[in-house]
């Protein structure tokens, strides 16, 4: 920072004083001279100063005054103060109360003070570095936030904070899970989707994938995929939870509840009923990073979570049912109201399945 860049402004009640100060220090720093400390609160106010110097001991309001008036508005500015020895105490208290940087016996030695001066711009220079440093930092920061948040979007949010967390790439690596998965289908999606423009249609989407996104959360799980009108959510995975499988059909009851508001919102622009079908199963699956090196995605694979993808699709034949595997049956302990139905063949499996109906009401 050149001298001459460098803004004092020296408040005294004698003009002899100013003189001399101007005199001294022209020629090395821009000066501003105020004989009151009303006209250096004017002079603050119309031009600024980076060093402000000022008597003590003056009519009407002290140096110390002055400064604590100028302190709130220009926060950045260096404050000294003139003083004889008798107020020295009074001045200590406000060095060590951060409204005044240094002192200055008088009548002021040339050289101490252009020492003092000279020290006071270097600290100003540091200070102004160290904001302009704040602020670059805070812009990154928000930017960064503003990148996670976005990519938060597109990837479970349970994933990016467990990576976060992970000192290595252990997240991404595929790892065994026992978990229960989750897939919620909308029924006659493609002749509903018809009744609406492309517009109302992503419309719908979003309040359908926000409603049914915050249920998820809600018991601990985490949205694993938007496909469609479908909804595949994993309980336990990337992050453990306690009872996955009673959490996931907790999950359904409530999904198939909340189904119930959705229709009251658009039951005058849609002419047919919003229906679901809902799918639960739990067992083992590898979880971890699935792609290239140009594209990858938290993918949860196995034969757990095809099978609960034909559960979800025995739901066609009924509006708005739950179906549970025989597995999730046993590991929620009875706690759910269910109907049993005959065993059922399913694509991917030689040998039929046991398959429950869960009462939405009953739990």
């Amino acid at each position: 920072m050149p001298k001459h860049d460098f803004t004092i402004l020296y408040v005294d009640d004698e003009a002899q004083n100013l003189i001399s100060f101007k005199a001294t220090f022209r020629r090395e720093y821009n000066i501003l001279t105020a004989q009151s400390a009303t006209e250096g609160l004017q002079m603050m106010n119309e031009r600024g100063a980076d060093l402000i110097i000022t008597d003590q001991r003056m009519p009407n309001m002290t140096g110390v005054q002055f400064l604590e008036e100028v302190l709130p508005k220009y926060p950045d500015a260096i404050r000294m103060v003139l003083t004889g020895f008798s107020d020295v105490e009074a001045i200590i208290d406000a060095i060590n109360n951060g409204r005044v940087f240094r002192y200055i016996t008088k009548p002021w030695d040339e050289n101490e003070l252009r020492m003092t001066i000279e020290n006071a711009r270097q600290l100003y220079k540091l200070q102004q570095k160290n904001k302009t440093l704040i602020n670059e930092l805070q812009s990154k920061i928000e930017e960064q936030d503003k990148t996670l948040k976005l990519f938060m979007k597109y990837v479970p949010e349970t994933v990016v904070e467990k990576a976060l967390s992970t000192e290595d790439s252990s997240i991404f690596d595929g790892e065994s899970r026992d978990i229960a998965v989750l897939f919620c289908d909308i029924r006659g999606f493609t002749p509903m989707s018809e009744e609406l423009s492309p517009r109302e249609v992503v419309s719908f989407l979003n309040d359908y994938y926000s409603i049914m996104t915050e249920v998820v959360k809600k018991h601990g799980g985490a949205v694993n995929q938007f496909v469609g009108d479908e909804i595949f959510a994993a309980f336990g995975a990337p992050v453990a939870i306690e009872e996955p499988e009673y959490q996931a059909v907790a999950c359904a009851i409530e999904m198939i509840q909340r189904v119930e508001a959705l229709n009251k919102e658009y039951s005058e622009r849609l002419n047919r009923p919003i229906e679901v079908g809902i799918g639960v199963n739990s067992g083992e699956v590898i979880a971890g990073n699935l792609g290239s090196e140009d594209r990858m995605e938290y993918s949860l694979t196995g034969d757990t979570v095809n099978t609960g993808k034909r559960i979800e699709t025995l739901t066609k034949v009924q509006a708005n049912t739950i179906y549970i595997s025989d597995e999730v049956f046993q590991r929620t302990g009875g706690r759910f109201h269910v109907k049993p139905l005959e065993p059922v063949a399913v694509k991917g499996k030689k040998d039929k399945i046991q398959v429950y109906e869960v009462e939405v009401n009953g739990v």
